[in-house]
């Protein structure tokens, strides 16, 4: 059964306290690289969170955003207000450089301080600052990252099982090919022999004559252009990818990369010895649905 690594998880929850919003995205990626955006009072737990999604989802490039607000009845409680030691300390600033330019600091120079971050914390920021007494904790809001998780994962599944069908088409497709290649191979030796005939009477005839080199050479060319055994391991590691698609594990992405090499390497090979016009033609072919599969290996897990 097959994960993909492209996939979308979303927890909502709103109360009278708070609306608060769990969103995990990932894509395809060869390692897990997990980035994190979460609400200042959260930020203590990160790696506890970082932790839990990695158990969860073990690669991809996954973004999970943890968005939290108050109402605005809830806000009004902690209104923003004036922080005069950052506008002291900024208006200083501003009257420094403004000396060193040569211009005289004014109201502007007040107004451009006022306007400063840090100086009158804006609502977004009074929301994300350290939790008040009645602000919930990580182990109330945990669950939404459990749900969104839990949606991810029927999310890959979902995903999984669509990419599991057309690969086990490409598969299918390979198999005919080899089929065909079969069914043609018998044609092939015979093609073979009768050149090798041809050309070992022209070799016979020679003054220089070698029986010994004649029949080491025989042997040579006859092994060197049969392909039993390499239709034989095709058809094993065909057999095996299906197997190992139908695994409990899950995480198989990289044991079917290694089985796609296999199989493209028997491929190679088979084009290579058969020395066959419609045989290469049905090489091409398996290597065409083979490059199909690899595409798709790149998104499972």
């Amino acid at each position: 059964m097959l994960l993909s690594m492209t996939g979308f998880g979303q927890a909502h929850r709103e109360t009278e306290r708070y609306t608060a919003t769990a969103e995990l995205r990932s894509l395809n990626s060869k390692t897990l690289d997990l980035t994190l955006r979460l609400p200042r009072f959260l930020q203590p737990h990160e790696l506890e969170i970082r932790q839990q999604i990695t158990k969860a989802l073990l690669r991809g490039k996954v973004n999970f955003n943890f968005d939290f607000t108050r109402p605005a009845t809830a806000a009004a409680t902690t209104a923003p207000v004036l922080n005069r030691e950052v506008l002291v300390a900024a208006f200083h600033e501003l009257q420094a450089v403004a000396q060193s330019l040569g211009v005289v600091a004014s109201e502007e120079t007040l107004l451009a301080a006022l306007r400063l971050p840090g100086v009158i914390p804006t609502a977004f920021e009074a929301a994300q600052a350290e939790p008040a007494a009645d602000e919930p904790t990580w182990a109330e809001l945990q669950p939404l990252l459990i749900e969104a998780l839990a949606a991810m994962q029927q999310f890959r599944h979902d995903e999984g099982q669509t990419l599991e069908q057309e690969i086990l088409g490409y598969i299918a497709t390979i198999r005919q090919q080899l089929a065909a290649i079969e069914l043609h191979d018998p044609q092939r030796i015979l093609h073979v022999r009768q050149r090798l005939a041809t050309h070992l009477a022209e070799l016979t005839q020679h003054e220089q004559f070698n029986a010994t080199r004649f029949e080491q050479e025989v042997l040579y060319y006859i092994e060197k252009l049969d392909i039993a055994e390499e239709k034989v391991r095709l058809a094993a590691h065909l057999n095996y990818f299906e197997l190992a698609i139908q695994q409990p594990d899950e995480a198989v992405g990289k044991k079917l990369g290694f089985l796609a090499q296999e199989i493209g390497r028997e491929i190679n090979t088979i084009g290579s010895k058969a020395n066959d016009a419609t045989v290469q033609h049905l090489v091409v072919g398996m290597k065409e649905e083979l490059e199909k599969i690899k595409e798709q290996l790149n998104n499972i897990l």
